[in-house]
């Protein structure tokens, strides 16, 4: 007879597998957690291995495992999972997660909107005047992608709030990789720690985990940690530097 509560669960399987397709440790998983969770906290390689073997049957940082290894987080929750066996999330994660909605289309003015799309601008970076350095940050002239009105609201997000913006380098994967697209709520610019919010740095258009400071500051992090170190900036600093936040990651697509 099998003993359930020694049994992988289909996440734990998932988990696995990914991680063995990635030629990934188990030390190397948990370390790469670690480096996502807030200051204090990290997951041990002995908590993550007890989760593999069925020894645990949830973790609370499967969301930041998911991320790291590059699993969709609907994945997760799916009713289709192996087994019917959605894993159950804290409220605190539910709240924190970003919605995955798979690929996007991108549309020019002369494609014509069903019923319950709306457009969304695409920003970018355009440069102010020849080899000047200068930059700010802009809604492209043509290209736009299509959201469903009803499904914006759905998750707090009102349609003439919401842009999107294009991901660039490596510093925010393996969630994050480069060509990503993030939607932005641009009505959400009150940091909650730990989430994914899209900066104006001075004309530069970053996406980044922000985390207060108790000195007014703020802390703009990294998933891609090893080549990309946490950056802090003072209230003096953030005036200087022309640091805005111009709202939260609701959305991401990845292609690959």
């Amino acid at each position: 007879m099998i003993d359930l509560n020694t049994y992988p669960s289909p996440v734990a399987k998932m988990f696995k597998a990914r991680r063995l397709e990635l030629g990934m440790t188990q030390d190397e998983l948990a370390t790469k957690v670690s480096r996502l969770l807030p200051d204090g906290e990290r997951l041990s390689q002995q908590s993550y291995a007890a989760f593999e073997r069925g020894k645990s049957q949830t973790s609370k940082y499967s969301i930041q495992i998911a991320r790291v290894l590059g699993i969709e987080l609907d994945r997760l929750t799916s009713r289709d999972a192996p087994h019917h066996q959605p894993l159950e999330f804290s409220e605190k994660a539910l709240e924190n997660r970003a919605l995955l909605l798979g690929p996007i289309d991108v549309w020019d003015d002369d494609t014509p909107l069903d019923d319950d799309e709306v457009e969304v601008p695409l920003l970018k970076e355009v440069e102010l005047s020849a080899g000047s350095g200068r930059v700010s940050i802009q809604a492209h002239s043509k290209a736009k992608l299509r959201f469903g009105s009803i499904t914006l609201r759905k998750m707090g997000v009102q349609p003439e709030n919401a842009v999107c913006v294009s991901i660039y380098g490596n510093s925010m994967e393996p969630v994050l990789p480069h060509g990503s697209t993030a939607g932005v709520d641009r009505g959400k610019t009150s940091i909650k720690d730990g989430d994914i919010y899209a900066l104006d740095h001075n004309g530069h258009l970053r996406v980044k985990l922000l985390y207060r400071l108790p000195s007014g500051g703020i802390r703009l992090r990294s998933f891609n940690r090893d080549e990309h170190p946490d950056e802090e900036y003072t209230p003096e600093q953030i005036q200087l530097q022309d640091i805005n936040i111009l709202g939260r990651v609701f959305w991401y697509s990845v292609l690959r």
